[in-house]
């Protein structure tokens, strides 16, 4: 295991380390994929903020919403905005819920990343290393 280094810092600070995954989207045509990524904390946030104090949205707003933060191009810029949510809300329900799904694995969000990271917290726990945190290899994202 490498510790951080003051040197490193920038290395790391400087560049975005998010995870992306192509989800194919057939019914809006033939050949058609969206690129999910992991928010930043920042972009986390402000989802999260956006939400604070509004009464309960259907499913398909709360979707577009969540595909407003997270579908982005090639540079990680998102592709779109508040002026798509109801054009997107007007999408095949079986393509929201498929980029949806993507997006809230890949952000840790709903019961599935909850009952995963208890499994996680808790195999932490068990650890023999002496620091109480679990030691884990990730595959390389598909950035």
């Amino acid at each position: 295991m490498q510790i951080l280094s003051k040197e490193a810092k920038s290395a790391i600070l400087g560049a975005l380390h998010l995870k992306t995954e192509l989800v194919d989207v057939p019914e809006w045509g033939d050949g058609v994929a969206v690129l999910v990524s992991e928010m930043s904390g920042t972009a986390r946030d402000a989802f999260y903020s956006a939400r604070e104090g509004v009464p309960k949205q259907s499913i398909s707003e709360s979707q577009a919403k969540l595909l407003l933060a997270t579908v982005v191009d090639e540079s990680g810029a998102p592709v779109f905005d508040e002026g798509d949510i109801e054009g997107l809300r007007a999408q095949s329900s079986v393509a929201l819920d498929r980029i949806a799904g993507v997006a809230m694995r890949l952000n840790g969000m709903g019961p599935a990343a909850v009952e995963e990271a208890a499994k996680n917290s808790a195999a932490g726990q068990k650890s023999d290393s002496g620091t109480g945190s679990a030691s884990t290899s990730e595959s390389p994202s598909a950035s």
